[in-house]
């Protein structure tokens, strides 16, 4: 069976996201484990209060101590670019060449690895909550990849709450989130007009919903109490593996070979949408690298080659079947494509990992881009789910959208409504 991921590749290396204000860059190829995250969390999508810590990193798996720069810039709530000036939103200066780099030791794989963390020397932070990109450029001034990252000032409170959907037709597979913004002393004016949210499953921005407005005010609070709306498909718990020991195989791994690389061979998976719902604990979706006996694993962790298969009977007609997680910041991609394998009756795919643990899924991707993460894993209400909500205030006379409060909810706390 020959599939063209053509398409899709060039689709998703140049994806938009909300509104289609602003190309968001995927790496190539020789980028890899594109760490980024704030004070504590493990996240790809920094959600981070106003002068808190930052920290970016990346492997070359070049290995060829390149130079690589970084941009950063302010945007409104659809993405698009503020009307803020660099001096405005920045203390200090950006387009800084990243100075913190090591080479891969006693590794199979050769690698780079770099470090960015804001504040620095050149760049003090950034002065203004809101949305905001990084781009890092080669030495060429060709832009490799971006990451979004917000910043929040905590202005207003933001209740969360997860319930099931009120709709029969899916009060077993979808989980809806109400909220509540609270604005204290805050006065909100017009907040029909100038009050925006983004509602959030598992910091995943590509299934984000943004189209929600207050529904009615009581007191001092905006009340969102949307079913459909508002609603997400409950998923299923990823599945994961875990290659902290490259030599030895763990639960998971059916065997392991060695080669110019280490090769990790997963058991081969099954749909999981007509079975019961089984609960055991994951990360939503990201990953930690980790690896056994190494003194700094971020230049000491191996490169492995990681082979899945699935065995999947429906008729998928001329849609794909691909990997999906926060590995490779939730894209569609020719790397995470599973190709079927005639010979073994399966979908396969090879794909190159740093150890560490990783969760995963598998997810049906038709050919206008769109995902079906329940096609193969199936949607289920009791799915143990991250929500994050957060509040974007205009008010009159600002030039730009200010993010005033977060709230969160965890689906292991979910009612009937």
């Amino acid at each position: 069976m020959q599939r063209n991921i053509l398409w899709f590749a060039l689709f998703f290396g140049g994806l938009l996201h909300l509104n289609a204000q602003i190309v968001e860059k995927v790496e190539p190829y020789f980028i890899r484990t594109v760490q980024f995250k704030g004070n504590t969390q493990q996240s790809q999508l920094p959600i981070i209060n106003l002068g808190q810590r930052l920290v970016l990193s990346f492997d070359d798996i070049n290995g060829n101590e390149e130079d690589y720069y970084y941009k950063i810039t302010h945007h409104n709530f659809d993405w698009s670019e503020s009307d803020l000036s660099k001096g405005e939103y920045l203390d200090g200066f950006d387009d800084v060449r990243i100075e913190t780099y090591e080479n891969s030791l006693n590794t199979l794989q050769l690698y780079s690895h770099y470090s960015l963390a804001i504040p620095n020397r050149e760049t003090r932070g950034v002065r203004k909550s809101g949305n905001y990109l990084i781009s890092i450029y080669n030495d060429e001034g060709q832009l490799v990849f971006t990451r979004k990252f917000m910043v929040v000032e905590d202005q207003v409170g933001v209740g969360v709450e997860i319930k099931r959907s009120r709709d029969f037709k899916y009060i077993d597979s979808k989980q809806s989130v109400q909220f509540t913004i609270n604005s204290n002393n805050q006065p909100l004016i017009n907040p029909k007009q100038s009050v925006k949210t983004l509602v959030l499953q598992n910091s995943n921005l590509k299934t984000a919903i943004t189209d929600l407005k207050p529904q009615y005010t009581l007191g001092s609070e905006l009340i969102y109490r949307y079913d459909q709306e508002s609603s997400f498909w409950a998923g299923n718990e990823f599945f994961n593996f875990d290659t902290k020991e490259a030599r030895v195989a763990n639960n998971g791994i059916r065997y392991i070979e060695q080669n110019d690389l280490f090769d990790h061979y997963l058991y081969t998976k099954l749909s999981r949408a007509d079975k019961p719902y089984t609960y055991y604990p994951d990360i939503n979706g990201n990953f930690v690298v980790r690896a056994l006996y190494t003194e700094n694993q971020a230049i000491e962790a191996e490169y492995i080659r990681m082979h899945f298969a699935l065995k999947y009977y429906e008729d998928i007609g001329d849609k794909e079947i691909h990997i999906y997680g926060n590995f490779n910041n939730w894209t569609i991609d020719e790397s995470t494509y599973m190709k079927y394998d005639e010979e073994t009756d399966t979908f396969r795919n090879t794909r190159l990992f740093k150890q560490g643990f990783y969760n995963y899924r598998f997810v049906v991707v038709d050919r206008d881009g769109s995902i079906d993460q329940g096609a193969i894993g199936g949607n289920f209400w009791q799915t143990e789910n991250d929500y994050t909500v957060l509040v974007y205030y205009r008010g009159p006379g600002e030039r730009y959208d200010r993010i005033i409060g977060m709230g969160k909810g965890n689906s292991s706390i979910i009612t009937n409504n």
